[in-house]
């Protein structure tokens, strides 16, 4: 192994000791779903916004009010409902007869971490309203554009589309979500300890374990992380998979997919799978971590056909295929 590599290996081992304390101050509440919370951590400690998708009585919210309060910052829920504003979400102007002035009311959007709980029952124009400070950390009311404090993460769950009072979220904002996490039923031993817990009382409440200083000093850690050129020409071969799959010996899938993944997916794969090796206490990426989190990255940013949704073709589907045929370096 080169020398640079190995000590920032070592590096590694030592700044990543912060996340098995971290993962079992969250067990203490949040049973089971460990691939699913090593995920969300990844969105975490890479700043990237996270979807969370699931049937209700998962413990979406649960699991990401845990997270949060394992971070020592603000933290503000937000119930998104049919009638939710854009103005009760970002703030608004009002007007004071006083001083004859317009006076800022910041919304709860001002905070660190944000949870967006059921993103989908609100309207598209509640939806949009996130666009700008999702993208560029920022809120404009009026006149005035307002920097949003730093960390800030946008933590968000749905149901699935198909269900009854749901919006589907737009592409665009689809597109500024880094991950989008899929939760599925805990074992049958999980759901055992979980009637144990919460129908005895017997659950803990979760104390912060780390601090905005430690998330960001971490952030910045996992830019410096090593990934090789071969990996990377891995990433883009993925995601160019997506776009000309013909290209790719994968010419049976031209059909199903209408638009391919955006640069953005690129951006997150290569910084998901360096985060994916920091929680694993590694320096260097290697090919698992992208087929780790690679169908988190890409699944919500594919646009399937018609023909696909006729003949019951998933997202997923078409990216295990992709993942299958391509040669891993």
């Amino acid at each position: 192994m080169d020398p640079s590599i190995k000590a920032m290996n070592e590096r590694i081992k030592k700044e990543s000791a912060f996340i098995e304390e971290l993962l079992e101050e969250i067990g203490q509440t949040v049973v089971g779903q460990k691939i699913f919370i090593e995920k969300m951590l990844v969105g975490i400690l890479t700043g990237g916004h996270i979807l969370v998708e699931g049937l209700p009585g998962l413990a979406k919210t649960l699991t990401v009010r845990t997270f949060a309060s394992c971070v020592k910052t603000d933290f503000k829920r937000i119930q998104f409902t049919p009638d939710l504003l854009p103005a009760d979400v970002l703030g608004t102007l009002i007007y004071n007869p006083k001083t004859s002035e317009f006076v800022t009311r910041r919304g709860p959007i001002f905070s660190n971490i944000i949870l967006a709980d059921e993103i989908n029952r609100a309207p598209a124009k509640v939806q949009s309203a996130l666009l700008e400070c999702m993208q560029e950390k920022q809120v404009t009311l009026g006149d005035q554009t307002f920097k949003l404090d730093e960390p800030f993460l946008v933590l968000a769950t749905q149901n699935p589309i198909e269900h009854e009072g749901t919006y589907p979220l737009p592409e665009a904002q689809l597109d500024r979500f880094m991950m989008k996490i899929k939760v599925t039923y805990p074992e049958r031993d999980e759901e055992k300890k979980i009637i144990g817990m919460y129908t005895t009382g017997n659950v803990k409440k979760t104390a912060s374990v780390i601090t905005p200083k430690v998330l960001l000093s971490a952030r910045d850690t996992i830019n410096e992380l090593y990934i090789d050129d071969k990996v990377i020409e891995y990433i883009l071969d993925i995601v160019m998979a997506t776009r000309n799959p013909e290209s790719f010996g994968l010419a049976e899938l031209k059909p199903y997919i209408a638009f391919g993944c955006s640069p953005r997916a690129s951006l997150s794969l290569t910084t998901a799978s360096k985060a994916h090796a920091f929680i694993k206490h590694r320096g260097y990426v290697v090919p698992e971590d992208i087929r780790s989190i690679g169908a988190d990255v890409l699944r919500h940013r594919l646009i399937l056909t018609y023909e696909a949704d006729a003949e019951g073709m998933t997202t997923d589907d078409i990216i295990k295929k992709i993942f299958d045929t391509l040669e891993v370096p």
